[in-house]
């Protein structure tokens, strides 16, 4: 802890020549660059190694395949348990090639976009570093958004080209993706071309000289593709976020300090060694599956795995089963994986041998401390080190977390922000928190992982990030602060209920929420009062064989756990709640319809189950 200690004060002490020397070290240069940070967040001209040149694709392959070309590089669990594919680098590198020589032949030149929407299959992989190898930029949109949240995406960023599939498998269901690209491409004049992978072998409609089947332009094209020198400025990729709250942001990562940040973080959170098969089993179409299944782990000649399937298909046991076959060190997963698991039990997590694991991690919310303890306990079987990592699609890589074997825990605390990053806490007018304290978490200086702006719209990116705490980046998330200077995040600000004066976090009133045995999920939202002014309204899907006197069990733990200004003032049962397909909460449809607002909704395609929209509206009305 002490040598962690040493190494964080010198990286902000000395953070230029801290990351210089990283980059010089981590990357393969085609021009090694010989300045680290130039600007800074005060007039937002900040760039990293901007005299530099490399490719991303040979950060992934080239420079692996001397030493380890039989290597495997990504191993693709399939839809069916027990299904694997594995692809050794040599034959990765190869699959890049083609593909690269293939988008040249369709038109793609350096800058182009292109558009991805793809299930968890291969090809994703190989078009994201086929892209990066000729100096498009890519545009990933996850597989299971709708026609019209592709159609936004595809126009928002002017793409030429679309990539898909004929259908995607997915917890033994199909999805029409080939149809839903149809449909959105209609309204995308911009759109030329469309290379469509064949996965289920559905009849689908094809456009002439629109639609091309993939597979036979790939095995017709040359196995070798010189990689393009790019600008360590110049832009790796666009991300477009869920759209849970407003229009989607085109997040734009730039290529040499993404590149970095990702390799960096990814070895350090996950204690990498030579021999590890790494299992993060988030999506591609997120920045986890970007940063922590491809760039990351292929960066590091690392063995990754690339999950087609669900958590719960076809039960319970399918993550550990995954672990059992492939032999899997480290673990990445979301809170919700976890706690839809814990719901079923012990019984799965123990038919399964997890002694290969040796890391367990955790993203993309809030993890009760419940929920962390039974993952460490019965997953972990008390002897992996759980990594609670914070970050966010703008950040590129993880933040804050604990280093496996140096970072005492604490269940439900991201606990210390990893080398070259400085957060604070502010209060609502900006002033900083120091020591013990709550506000709102900020970032003081740049870190090369960071977006650089929003794509078309940098006015934007400036208003977002940097409009609300001028010269800090603002990270939307409260945070607490305790003693020992461990960070815990409450949850969005805007998720910050203010009860009669008091701020409450909605994470941590859920917290205690789905620490009964009775509750399997629940979501905090705020809601009018007449004496309050904002009420806290309650969703919770219950656990099996819990009765009327469950919400009087529940106010109880509230106040018990904060104290009378916390216990909610409304509790409403639902039969689920409303999530994308990625796990995310659409907290906005939850406030809507706390307020008595049904109509105003906005797009509710995008849910893993729309139809309990229509159910937890009934719930409400029939409450009133």
């Amino acid at each position: 802890m002490q040598d962690y200690k040493n190494t964080y004060e010198e990286s902000l002490s000395n953070n230029d020549a801290f990351w210089l020397e990283k980059a010089q070290q981590r990357l393969t240069w085609m021009r090694p660059p010989s300045v680290a940070l130039q600007g800074g967040f005060k007039d937002l001209d900040f760039t990293w190694f901007a005299d530099g040149q490399l490719n991303a694709s040979v950060q992934c392959l080239d420079r692996h395949l001397a030493a380890q070309g039989e290597k495997t590089a990504i191993i693709w669990a399939k839809d069916e348990p027990g299904e694997y594919e594995h692809i050794s680098y040599n034959d990765l590198h190869a699959r890049v090639c083609r593909m690269a020589n293939l988008l040249q032949s369709q038109g793609v030149e350096r800058g182009d976009r292109v558009c991805l929407y793809l299930p968890m299959v291969p090809e994703l992989a190989v078009a994201m570093l086929a892209c990066a190898r000729i100096g498009a930029i890519h545009s990933i949109v996850f597989a299971g958004f709708s026609a019209a949240a592709l159609r936004d995406r595809i126009v928002d960023a002017q793409c030429a080209l679309v990539i898909t599939a004929d259908e995607g498998l997915r917890g033994g269901k199909r999805v029409p993706l080939k149809e839903i690209t149809d449909a959105a491409v209609e309204q995308c004049p911009c759109v030329e071309t469309v290379l469509v992978v064949k996965r289920s072998g559905a009849k689908v409609a094809m456009k002439p000289g629109r639609d091309r089947w993939i597979a036979p332009l790939l095995s017709a094209a040359p196995a070798r593709f010189e990689p393009v020198c790019m600008n360590a400025e110049d832009p790796l990729f666009i991300l477009y976020t869920s759209g849970s709250t407003g229009q989607p942001k085109g997040v734009q990562h730039s290529t040499a300090g993404y590149m970095l940040y990702a390799g960096f973080t990814h070895e350090m959170v996950f204690d990498l060694r030579p021999d590890d098969v790494y299992f993060c089993a988030a999506d591609i179409g997120w920045v986890t599956g970007h940063t922590y299944i491809i760039y990351g782990p292929l960066a590091n000649g690392a063995t990754t795995v690339m999950f087609e399937s669900t958590p719960l298909y076809p039960n319970a046991s399918r993550y550990w089963q995954v672990v059992e076959d492939l032999k899997v060190s480290s673990f990445y997963t979301a809170p919700t994986a976890i706690r839809a698991i814990a719901c079923e039990g012990d019984a799965p997590v123990l038919a399964h041998d997890r002694s290969s694991l040796r890391v367990l991690g955790t993203v993309g919310e809030p993890i009760s401390p419940e929920v962390w303890q039974w993952y460490h306990d019965c997953v972990g079987e008390g002897r992996c080190s759980v990594v609670d990592t914070w970050w966010q699609t703008e950040t590129g890589g993880i933040l804050i977390s604990p280093l496996p074997g140096v970072t005492p825990t604490k269940a439900g605390s991201a606990t210390l922000p990893l080398f070259g990053i400085e957060p604070l806490l502010v209060d609502d007018e900006g002033m900083e928190l120091p020591g013990e304290a709550s506000g709102n978490l900020c970032l003081a200086r740049s870190w090369p992982g960071q977006a650089r702006t929003i794509y078309g719209d940098h006015e934007r990116f400036a208003k977002t990030y940097f409009g609300r705490f001028p010269g800090r980046y603002f990270t939307g998330d409260g945070c607490r602060r305790d003693a020992d200077g461990y960070y815990w995040i409450t949850g969005r600000v805007d998720d910050v209920i203010n009860v009669s004066g008091h701020r409450l976090g909605t994470a941590e009133v859920e917290a205690i929420l789905i620490a009964h045995p009775g509750v399997a999920e629940a979501a905090v939202v705020g809601c009018p009062h007449a004496i309050k002014g904002t009420g806290i309204y309650v969703y919770i899907q219950c656990a099996d064989g819990f009765g009327d006197e469950l919400e009087k069990a529940l106010c109880a733990c509230v106040r018990k756990a904060i104290g009378g200004i916390a216990v909610p003032d409304t509790i409403q049962r639902v039969p689920g709640l409303p999530k994308t397909r990625s796990g995310k909460i659409m907290r906005r449809i939850l406030r809507q319809v706390a307020q008595g607002n049904y109509t105003d909704l906005g797009d509710v395609s995008t849910l893993a189950d729309p139809s309990v929209v229509s159910a937890i509206i009934a719930g409400h009305a029939g409450q009133k």
